[in-house]
């Protein structure tokens, strides 16, 4: 994997530097050229053609993410790699959405760089591991809070039962009938289903009811 022309993109003449630094002694790689804001870093992109941009987030005239955006679009060969102090969730999933290969924080050491480079060029995504642990601290507590309302969606014993007179197509005079109970309570039981499970007219709450087996006798 010789040769692998890259593209340093920051606004901060030091950053750019402290890259070319860390990264420019690798036989490896060749630094092909460096751009100071995002229109510029289009504009290298299709003059340079580089096999990886790295790309500040926060650059004037275009953000490093709507830079990413526009290079994965139109250059779809060309690994982005998204350089960034932020360790902020929405900016991952918002690096994602980009096409971008990979997010960066400023602080990487010159290894982390040079596995980052080495990933993305074998068309794998690369986080640095602070980033790595963010998103799986954000996958758990969704996951978290998934669980929390599927056991808030348990229904009842009599909730089913009346789910299942439902599915069966009887009316609340009907169902109250065969439980005995009133009306009224049945209909307090249909409310309350129908808000555990998110469902907001009858016809949809039939179609819940056959689809899981209600209806079954």
């Amino acid at each position: 994997m010789a040769n692998i022309r890259i593209l340093l993109a920051d606004d901060h003449e030091l950053i750019r530097t402290g890259m070319r630094n860390l990264i420019g002694s690798n036989s490896d790689f060749q630094i092909v050229g460096e751009a100071a804001d995002g229109e510029d870093t289009i504009a290298k992109v299709r003059q340079l053609r580089p096999d990886v941009a790295i790309v500040d987030i926060s650059m004037p005239k275009l953000s490093g993410i709507e830079a990413a955006k526009r290079i994965c679009k139109e250059f779809p060969s060309v690994r982005v790699l998204v350089l960034t102090m932020h360790e902020n969730a929405e900016y991952v999933y918002q690096i994602l959405k980009s096409g971008a290969s990979g997010y960066l924080l400023k602080n990487a050491g010159k290894d982390e760089i040079t596995q980052a480079i080495y990933a993305v060029m074998k068309g794998n995504k690369f986080f640095s591991p602070r980033i790595s642990d963010l998103m799986i601290s954000e996958y758990v507590k969704k996951a978290e809070k998934r669980d929390e309302r599927s056991e808030e969606a348990i229904l009842t014993r009599r909730e089913e039962e009346v789910l299942r007179y439902i599915a069966r197509g009887m009316n609340n005079q009907q169902i109250a009938e065969k439980l005995f109970i009133s009306p009224r309570t049945v209909e307090t039981h249909r409310t309350n289903i129908m808000q555990k499970l998110n469902i907001h007219d009858a016809p949809n709450l039939v179609r819940y009811a056959l689809e899981n087996g209600y209806g079954r006798e």
